[in-house]
């Protein structure tokens, strides 16, 4: 069925939902797990330092999250890959990264909690509509 399920992460509390079901979804048809974060070009959350700098705090947090999902993963006795990328837009890269690994399927969590203006978290949407492959996504409830 699947061989190898791809969870992009942001290590958001949104991501969490979609980083469980994946490895758990992993352990039951015996899937390899890749966990994939990107760093998004112009997305700069430490603007007083330089451009180096920046990307390599982005480089070590993206490690740290894609790590934890990779840990939680072995605890389940799944095998994981885990990348960091850089790149103008986080649904293109997920969808590169996809061709590259022959990923067969997507799980991700979902920004979107109900409120008004949109029926998902705006990259999980963009993966939705861009993806050759299947996506499962998750949303949180309204009471998480």
């Amino acid at each position: 069925m699947y061989d190898t399920i791809l969870i992009p992460t942001d290590g958001s509390k949104e991501a969490k939902k979609g980083e469980r079901h994946g490895v758990d979804l992993a352990e039951a048809v015996d899937a390899t797990v890749h966990v994939l974060y990107v760093v998004e070009k112009g997305s700069n959350p430490w603007l007083s330092e330089s451009m180096e700098s920046q990307k390599e705090r982005a480089r070590e947090y993206g490690e740290q999250v894609t790590g934890e999902v990779a840990e939680m993963a072995s605890d389940a006795g799944v095998e994981s890959v885990t990348a960091v990328k850089f790149g103008p837009a986080v649904h293109e890269k997920i969808n590169d990264y996809v061709e590259e690994e022959d990923v067969d399927l997507i799980v991700m969590g979902s920004g979107y909690h109900g409120q008004i203006g949109g029926l998902l978290g705006s990259t999980a949407e963009k993966v939705l509509r861009s993806a050759e492959i299947p996506v499962t996504t998750l949303r949180q409830s309204d009471r998480e």
